[in-house]
């Protein structure tokens, strides 16, 4: 072993000329110039301690010194963990427990992960402590197994978990994402996820870097930076809310987005309506992907041939997924297996074990169910999955029948204790105007479509659904809040 199997993937021919990143009003990166930046990096963090297998904590805002030490951790053997800038102290504290780093990187954003850190005995810097300041080094020879990242899940279930990501994980999911979606060094990626997460550092950047493609890097998503640098672009990743917003906003219509290639949705369901609304405005139909933390990309929609909202496609190139135990709908457990797939979660042997079949298949907690055309459908996720009576009830069913109603804008449907039933339904639902209907009206629609153990027991209108970072609806929030009702 000579290499660095993902910096060798990532940094590997394009010429040094070549435009890798652009910030607005500030003069683009060349991939000559990223090259010589994490070389010089990486010296810094082994001067500061760093080696093979250490972990280094990053909190920092986004920006494009958090990509260049992403690939210097990399580069130096290290492995990379990206905190939420949200993180509280208590938070913080679990996670420099947890991955004992051998760094935390800070900046004036994040400041109050200094004390926790002394605390701890580990070592802080800035990034002005480390980014183009130490002697250029070549990169750690580090193989395909080794951990390159460590992505601690959302914790919506217990404790955060930290998924452990290897160099081929990272490396055949960005090679297989480039390819299927067609990306060339003639692509321009409009960046406005965060960072912290898989969608925005690995499957937006690595897909950029692998393709010799560029970036238009935005600190947040903003519609009037949106619109003023999206036609310098030609694909965009989002999360839905990106797209409803545009929706909303008269600028972005057929003539704005005729230049570009591609649009990309994950991290959260896209609703049908936003897909045909979207493809009726600009004339893009959306392609939504699936995916997680554990196992990068599973599966997108197709880039030639039919894009199917309410949809995730097919298994990308060299990933399988089936349908465990379905029932007589088709319905069952979604699992997964591949180069994309997880070792497990650190240092949890236990956890890791759960994880996986008997035969060796990652088991994602999602439901879904497998049509006739091959293409797979999310159902929604089995810890959410409903049981009134003895019947299995799946909330996106009844979340699409309440979304179709006449004056709503979008429901999330969740199940809550029941002393008689064991659990009923609830539902959650934000109306397009105030008073645009009611609880009695919407129970009243739905008993023409739905059988009667399928009706929520308890609706909510509420002015907005709780989220995370990644837009992803939080039902533990609403479970809690309807308790206190």
């Amino acid at each position: 072993m000579t290499a660095n199997t993902l910096h060798a993937a990532l940094l590997h021919a394009q010429p040094d000329t070549a435009p890798f990143l652009s910030v607005p009003d500030a003069p683009p990166m060349t991939y000559g110039a990223l090259r010589a930046s994490v070389a010089r990096t990486a010296g810094a963090l082994a001067a500061r301690g760093v080696g093979p297998g250490d972990r280094v904590l990053c909190q920092i805002a986004k920006s494009l010194d958090g990509l260049i030490l992403y690939l210097s951790v990399v580069a130096a053997g290290g492995v990379f963990v990206p905190l939420n800038t949200g993180y509280t102290a208590a938070e913080l504290d679990y996670f420099m427990a947890d991955a004992e780093p051998a760094l935390m990187i800070v900046d004036a954003t994040t400041e109050a992960a200094r004390p926790v850190a002394a605390a701890r005995g580990i070592p802080v810097a800035t990034p002005a402590d480390l980014v183009g300041t130490g002697a250029a080094m070549a990169p750690v020879a580090r193989g395909a197994g080794d951990l390159a990242a460590i992505l601690y899940t959302s914790g919506t279930t217990g404790r955060s978990k930290g998924a452990m990501l290897t160099h081929d994980n990272l490396v055949s999911n960005a090679r297989a994402l480039a390819k299927i979606w067609r990306f060339t060094a003639d692509d321009c990626l409009l960046h406005a996820l965060p960072i912290f997460h898989t969608h925005g550092l690995f499957v937006a950047t690595n897909v950029i870097l692998v393709a010799g493609a560029r970036m238009l890097f935005l600190p947040a998503f903003d519609l009037d930076a949106l619109a003023r640098h999206l036609p310098s672009c030609t694909t965009l990743m989002g999360v839905p809310t990106f797209y409803t917003r545009m929706l909303a906003d008269p600028r972005f219509d057929r003539a704005a987005l005729a230049h570009m290639r591609l649009i990309v949705s994950g991290s959260a369901p896209l609703l049908a309506e936003t897909h045909d609304a979207f493809r009726a405005r600009t004339g893009h139909a959306i392609l939504e992907r699936y995916g997680m933390t554990e196992t990068n990309m599973i599966a997108s929609n197709p880039y030639d041939g039919d894009r199917r909202a309410g949809t995730v496609g097919f298994a990308l190139p060299g990933v399988s997924v089936r349908i465990a135990r379905p029932d007589d709908a088709g319905i069952g457990a979604i699992e997964v297996r591949g180069p994309n797939v997880t070792p497990g979660y650190w240092r949890n042997p236990e956890k890791t074990a759960e994880s996986f079949s008997a035969d060796g298949w990652f088991v994602t907690g999602d439901l879904g169910r497998i049509d006739a055309q091959g293409y797979l459908h999310i159902v929604g996720r089995e810890k959410d999955l409903v049981i009134s009576g003895g019947f299995n009830i799946y909330p996106k069913e009844i979340e699409e029948r309440i979304d179709a109603l006449p004056g709503v804008l979008e429901s999330a449907v969740y199940g809550v204790p029941d002393p008689d039933m064991g659990e009923a339904v609830a539902a959650a639902v934000v109306l397009r105007a105030p008073g645009a209907t009611d609880a009695a009206a919407i129970l009243a629609a739905l008993r023409d479509t739905l059988a009667r153990f399928k009706i929520p027991r308890h609706i909510r209108i509420v002015p907005e659904l709780p989220r995370n970072a990644m837009g992803k609806v939080q039902k533990t929030t609403l479970r809690a809040e309807t308790a206190e009702t």
